[in-house]
C-alpha cells in the first residue's frame, strides 16, 4: 500500500496516451504468449484448451478496449459554454485500489479489471486467488515484458480473509474491484462502506458476483439450436462460470422432446484430464468445491429426478459426471442457490408468461437467454426478463468485450458492465473548472 500511495503521485500524471500505449504492448505480448497463457489455465485451474484459448483472447481484448477507451476519457470533454466564462470537464483517477479477482476466469477478469484501474491512472494492489496464483504470476509476467513503471501494479497473492480483509480495512484504499461468490462480495461491500480513523473519502465498491442463470425453451423454439445452447451453457468449464445456465425452463408442450434429445448428448461429454483434448469437461476448482457440488447434488435427487451424472467420476482428481435433473420445482433449493458445478436443473413450465416468471423468481439477475421463433414473445422477454445480459436464440455464456458489456442485477453485483463504454468511469471521477475570461497580465 505505501509502494501504491507513493507511485500514484506520479502514476496519475502521466499522460493517458501513455499509458494506453502500455496496454497495447500487454496486447502484443499476450498474443505471442497466447498458447503459454492458455496451458497455464489447462494444468491450474481445469480449463479446456478451448476454453484457456478464450480465456487469453478475452484479456487481449480488454487490454485493447480499455486502452482506447482511456483515450477516450482523456480527450476533451463535451460542455456547454456560456459567454465570459471558459467552462470544461476532465475526469482524473480515484488512488490506489484493491483489485481482487476470482479463479474461473483467471487471466481474463484479472487482466480487465487491473488493466482498467491503472490506464485509468490509479495504482493497484492485485490480490489473485489463491487457487490460480500461477497464471496471476505470469499476468505480472506480462506487465513487467510492457515496462510498466514498477509500483503501479503490486502483486500480492495470498488467502482472500488475511489479505483482502486487510486491503478492504485500509484507510488509504479508494476503491475495491471484486468478482466472485455473493458472500464475499457483500462481506466487501459492508467492510468499505465503515470509514476509518483517517478516511477521507468514501471507498468505492465494485462488485461482480452471482448468478442463478436460466435458458427458457419456448414451445416455438428450434429445439436442436436450444439444447446445443443449453449443454454449452450448463457444462462449459464444468459449469463454473457465474453467467452459466444451471436451470433450464421449458414450455411444457416440449418439455419430453427436449429432455430426450439433451440426456443422450450431457451422457455423451467426456470427463478427465483437459490437457487431452478429447476431454470437453476438466476437474472442478478443488476439493472443497466437488464435496459441495456433490451436496447439491444429493439433495436434488429428493427434489428431482435424476437423468445424467450424479456422481464423482473416478477416485483420483476432483471430477464430477455432468448432471441433470429434471422435474424441479421453481423454489427448490437447486432451483435457488448457486452451486457453481455441473448440475442443470430442468423445469417445466406452463407455458411463456409462467417461464419468464420462474425465470425471475431467484435472488439474482445476471445472464439469461430465450430460445423461441415468436418476434412478440422476444420482444415481451426484453421488457420482463431482469438479467443484466439477456440473450436470444443463443447461449448465455461468452459475453464478448465491447460487444456484450458484462453486470448483472439485484445479487449478481453492481452491475459493473465490464467490457462496456461506462466501465473505467468507475475507476474515475469528474472536475469541472471554469475560468472567467478578461485581460490577462
Amino acid at each position: 500500500m505505501d509502494t501504491a500511495f507513493k507511485i500514484f503521485d506520479q502514476w496519475r500524471f502521466v499522460s493517458p496516451l501513455r499509458r494506453a500505449s502500455y496496454l497495447f504492448s500487454m496486447a502484443r505480448i499476450m498474443r505471442r504468449r497466447k498458447f503459454e497463457l492458455a496451458a497455464w489455465m489447462v494444468l491450474e485451474v481445469g480449463k479446456s484448451w478451448a476454453e484457456g484459448d478464450a480465456d487469453v483472447a478475452e484479456a487481449i481484448d480488454f487490454c485493447e478496449f480499455y486502452g482506447r477507451e482511456a483515450l477516450r476519457y482523456g480527450g476533451d470533454q463535451p460542455v456547454a459554454q456560456i459567454p465570459g466564462e471558459k467552462s470544461e470537464l476532465v475526469y482524473i483517477p480515484l488512488g490506489v485500489g484493491a483489485v481482487i479477482p476470482p479463479w474461473n476466469f483467471p487471466l481474463a477478469i484479472l487482466t480487465g479489471m487491473t488493466t482498467a484501474a491503472f490506464v485509468s491512472g490509479n495504482t493497484v494492489v492485485l490480490k489473485p486467488s489463491s487457487d490460480a496464483p500461477a497464471i496471476a504470476a505470469k499476468f505480472m509476467e506480462v506487465v513487467e515484458e510492457a515496462r510498466v513503471p514498477a509500483g503501479v501494479v503490486n502483486f500480492l497473492p495470498g488467502p482472500g480473509r488475511i489479505a483482502g480483509e486487510v486491503l478492504v480495512q485500509h484507510p488509504k484504499m479508494r476503491f475495491i474491484a471484486f468478482t466472485g461468490s455473493k458472500e464475499v462480495g457483500l462481506r466487501i461491500n459492508e467492510v468499505a462502506a465503515r470509514t476509518q480513523p483517517g478516511q477521507i473519502w468514501i471507498k468505492r465498491a465494485i462488485l461482480e458476483m452471482g448468478g442463478k442463470d436460466s435458458i427458457i425453451v419456448d414451445s416455438e423454439a428450434d429445439l436442436d439450436e436450444a439444447v446445443a445452447g443449453v449443454l454449452a451453457s450448463a457444462y462449459g468449464f464444468q459449469g463454473q462460470k457465474c453467467s452459466a445456465c444451471s436451470r433450464a425452463i421449458v414450455v411444457k408442450d416440449v418439455y419430453d422432446r427436449f429432455l430426450k434429445e439433451l440426456i443422450p448428448r450431457v451422457k455423451a461429454i467426456r470427463v478427465g484430464p483437459t490437457w487431452d483434448y478429447a476431454n470437453y469437461m476438466g476437474p472442478v476448482i478443488n476439493e472443497g468445491a466437488m464435496k459441495s457440488i456433490l451436496s447439491y447434488i444429493r439433495i436434488g435427487k429428493h427434489e428431482g429426478k435424476l437423468l445424467a451424472g450424479g456422481s464423482r467420476k473416478g477416485k483420483k482428481g476432483f471430477f464430477i459426471r455432468p448432471t441433470v435433473i429434471a422435474g424441479v420445482k421453481p423454489m427448490a433449493k437447486i432451483s435457488q442457490e448457486e452451486i457453481f458445478g455441473p448440475v442443470l436443473a430442468v423445469i417445466k413450465a406452463r407455458d411463456y408468461d409462467h417461464a419468464l416468471k420462474i425465470a425471475n423468481n431467484t435472488q439474482y439477475g445476471l445472464t439469461g437467454a430465450v430460445y423461441t421463433r415468436n418476434r412478440r414473445k422476444i420482444n415481451k422477454a426484453k421488457q420482463l426478463f431482469h438479467a443484466g445480459n439477456l440473450y436470444f436464440n443463443r447461449k448465455c455464456t461468452g459475453a464478448l468485450v465491447a460487444v456484450h458489456p458484462f453486470g448483472g442485477f439485484n445479487m449478481s453485483g453492481t452491475d459493473s458492465k465490464a467490457g462496456g463504454k461506462d466501465y473505467l468511469l468507475l475507476f474515475l471521477q469528474a472536475k469541472s473548472m471554469s475560468e472567467k475570461k478578461g485581460r490577462r497580465r
